[in-house]
């Protein structure tokens, strides 16, 4: 049976560490957001996230949307610096049409960092994009 099911592959969205100026709290922070960059919405999305080392984990964040519209984002999390040297990732499952779409995102221990910055799809800011 699990033979017969088939999960394509997850194009033209991404999950990103974006770097921005808070004026509540007059610093920068590190942001994470889901990104859809296609021309259709995605429906049911389901985020768990988690950060994990050897010797230290955090607690699992899960998160619901019930639609996510073509070409737009959505900020997921806040994410500590001392999170920044764990493994975090970032596991999104969705819906296309009938179509079940799953994929893990990870961002590697010290990948978030300023001097990884880079244009990201739909956001004028910039961040880290996870693989």
């Amino acid at each position: 049976m699990k033979k017969d099911l088939t999960i394509p592959k997850v194009k033209d969205v991404f999950v990103a560490a974006v770097y921005a100026y808070n004026p509540s709290f007059e610093a920068n922070e590190w942001n994470v957001y889901l990104i859809n960059n296609q021309h259709e919405a995605i429906e049911t999305v389901l985020v768990v996230s988690k950060g994990k080392s050897k010797t230290k984990s955090t607690s699992v964040l899960r998160k619901k949307l019930d639609v996510l519209p073509a070409k737009s984002f959505a900020k997921l999390e806040f994410i500590q610096d001392e999170v920044l040297a764990l493994e975090n990732q970032f596991l999104v499952s969705f819906f296309q049409g009938n179509q079940l779409f799953d994929k893990i995102f990870v961002f590697q221990p010290k990948q978030i960092q300023v001097k990884n910055l880079t244009e990201i799809p739909l956001l004028s800011d910039k961040g880290v994009l996870a693989s």
